[in-house]
């Protein structure tokens, strides 16, 4: 018969147990070839949220891509990155609920294959962006979880045995000249045809016989990542021809438009808390020293037509007004600002036509809706300005010449010259505006100890208008933190 301490600890046993096995019965593994859709039922707040955050991450590797970082940067940002929308904790976390990350990512996979199934375009970058997603996650999988994974699969190679390998032996030493003698005799070996692996032929890292390549155990990713390639191309294809069976469905299809056409204009993912006031609560007498030094280039642009011609249009007030409201301006705050902006209009006519919309986009007229300020994807997406328009995005919508003479006037007293304009414009003609936008804000808050590629933060990219000034402020706000220190007697602190 068990007293009560041996069965207070059966219990804890068992509660031990049941998350130790949580998640691994439908994902028992952290990799994933994504060959089965999810089953089950799935909420359209869900759908769409598991597909904005795994869009995240893929939107950081499109843009580590194209600024060529290093693939040691790439991983570590992308890491970053996971962990913050996307975690995925191996099989050793033991007192971690596995299942609903393995399925978050599951789901997104899926929701994004419908996305970027579309065009060739679009399936070509989507398949760029995961392959390097899988090829991070199989190089930092823990080594038991990724053998036990692999076995999981037929990868159709031929194992080497210890005679052919010994038979063998000094070509396969030729194809590893900086390995050691030990490393190589420890080795194991598979066969494969060689046009599977024509990277590492190209690098001279395997000995080729009868048309076989023999690949150490060390280079099989690149075996592992072709498969997962060829395998996600084949499924796209598919999706496409499928997904005319989804246009009756009203409630998909435009979070899939949203969705692949942010990506195709250069933007995926938004600034999540673009909602809510991103700073102390600023008055309209602050926001002229502000737009000099911690606008970005849209509302830069804005704030300067708004001064030289005394009005903006319906569009360019829109963007700019809600910019300013999550910035910190209130309403009271607001109205005054814009009332002295238009210091050509008479107070009748500002009170009719324009104070009405001034407190409607707080939320105070009308349906009474607390409007969010336009994200990057939505500026560059939507409302395309026209002619004598001061709104959209400088990086798109401006000429090659006029934006960088725009960026010049706006930039030079922040450290920005000349010389750095080939490298924004390169990533202007290549369509990655936000990425041409983020290098701008690391060139201008270098003195504040931004590095290149270090972006926002971690390496992020700009993908909201309010976070660009958000994070300048801070900055600054830091800045004046380490001066106030040195004033009180700390240590001198020398800042670039």
């Amino acid at each position: 018969m068990q007293n009560s301490g041996d069965r207070k600890k059966l219990v804890t046993q068992q509660k031990i147990s049941e998350v130790e096995n949580h998640g691994t019965t439908g994902y028992p593994h952290r990799l994933n070839f994504y060959d089965k859709p999810p089953l089950g039922d799935i909420t359209i707040e869900d759908f769409e949220t598991c597909a904005l955050d795994r869009l995240r991450i893929l939107a950081e590797i499109e843009s580590s891509f194209v600024r060529n970082r290093p693939w040691d940067e790439l991983k570590e940002i992308t890491s970053k990155q996971c962990e913050n929308y996307l975690p995925l904790k191996a099989n050793t976390a033991l007192l971690v609920d596995k299942e609903p990350q393995r399925k978050k990512d599951h789901v997104g996979h899926f929701v994004l294959r419908l996305a970027f199934c579309r065009s060739e375009e679009l399936r070509r970058r989507f398949v760029k962006a995961e392959t390097a997603l899988f090829r991070v996650r199989f190089e930092t999988d823990d080594s038991e979880e990724r053998t036990e994974f692999l076995k999981t699969r037929k990868f159709g190679w031929e194992d080497v045995s210890s005679e052919e390998k010994k038979h063998f032996h000094e070509e396969l030493k030729a194809a590893s000249p900086w390995t050691t003698p030990e490393v190589i005799a420890s080795e194991t070996y598979v066969k494969v045809k060689w046009t599977r692996v024509p990277d590492l032929i190209e690098k001279r890292r395997v000995f080729l016989k009868g048309g076989m390549a023999y690949v150490p155990t060390r280079e099989l990713s690149s075996i592992i990542l072709q498969e997962f390639q060829a395998n996600l191309t084949r499924a796209l294809e598919m999706t496409a021809k499928a997904l005319p069976f989804l246009d009756e469905d009203t409630r998909i299809i435009p979070i899939l438009d949203n969705l692949s056409q942010g990506f195709l204009a250069g933007i995926s993912s938004e600034w999540s808390t673009a909602t809510a006031s991103s700073g102390d609560e600023i008055t309209a007498d602050m926001i002229d020293d502000m737009a000099r030094k911690h606008f970005p280039a849209c509302m830069r642009n804005l704030h300067e037509c708004l001064r030289r011609d005394k009005h903006l249009k319906h569009f360019g007030r829109l963007q700019y007004g809600l910019f300013l409201k999550v910035l910190g301006l209130s309403i009271e705050e607001a109205i005054t600002f814009w009332r002295r902006s238009f210091s050509n209009i008479q107070e009748d006519k500002f009170n009719k036509e324009y104070r009405y919309n001034i407190r409607h986009s707080f939320g105070l007229e009308g349906k009474r809706a607390n409007y969010p300020a336009k994200s990057c994807q939505q500026i560059l997406t939507s409302d395309q300005p026209g002619t004598g328009d001061s709104h959209g995005c400088p990086y798109r919508h401006f000429s090659p010449d006029n934006l960088q003479t725009a960026l010049l006037s706006m930039y030079s007293s922040q450290g920005l010259t000349s010389v750095d304009l080939p490298d924004i414009m390169r990533t202007v003609k290549a369509g990655h505006y936000h990425v041409a936008c983020t290098r701008v804000f690391e060139i201008t808050h270098a003195r504040q100890g931004v590095a290149k590629g270090q972006g926002v933060g971690g390496g992020e990219s700009v993908t909201h208008p309010n976070q660009y000034a958000a994070r300048s402020r801070e900055l600054e706000r830091e800045l004046e933190g380490v001066t106030t220190k040195n004033e009180d007697g700390g240590d001198v602190v020398m800042v670039g």
